[in-house]
């Protein structure tokens, strides 16, 4: 079986334990429900923000699966995103300690795009906010369970965004 067929196959059976980040599903659930009762349409160019928008969610799908698939290759045992048995550092954490996050950031901000929404876009930085003291936690949890390696990882890729350090 390729690669693909493998990424396939395995989103397939993950897909219902991938998680859902709750400041990102209380802000797009908030955005729903403030545009219903009080909408706030962007003045927007429909085409344009269609690409764009529709392009920030893909990406964020895409980077999102790519992370748990990712995760699942290096999992021997039963399969838990939130108690890795191993430090990932290669794929989409390769460049970004936190890939998840920032797909489902990326989603968020498609979204707010999409709808031309300024409840989408006023929501996204407080979900930001959750998800970043969420990641804090992670990294110390991390620090713990994997030591001076996960130290030497935070060293060399950054923690959302940013161009990754290779040493030699």
């Amino acid at each position: 079986m390729g690669t693909f067929q493998r990424a396939v196959v395995i989103l397939k059976e993950e897909a219902g334990r991938v998680p859902l980040p709750p400041g990102q599903v209380v802000g797009l659930v908030l955005d729903y429900v403030l545009e219903r009762l009080h909408g706030t349409p962007v003045p927007r160019a429909r085409g344009l923000q269609k690409v764009v928008g529709t392009g920030l969610i893909l990406a964020g799908m895409v980077m999102t699966a790519w992370a748990v698939v990712e995760r699942r290759q290096h999992t021997v045992g039963s399969f838990a995103l939130g108690r890795p048995e191993t430090l990932v550092t290669s794929g989409p954490y390769a460049v970004s300690r936190h890939p998840m996050y920032l797909g489902w950031w990326m989603i968020h901000a498609g979204v707010a795009i999409l709808n031309g929404s300024y409840w989408a876009l006023a929501t996204l930085p407080a979900g930001v906010l959750v998800e970043h003291l969420g990641a804090l936690w992670e990294e110390k949890m991390l620090q713990q369970e994997f030591g001076e390696p996960y130290l030497e990882y935070m060293k060399d890729v950054p923690r959302y965004v940013g161009i990754p350090r290779h040493r030699e």
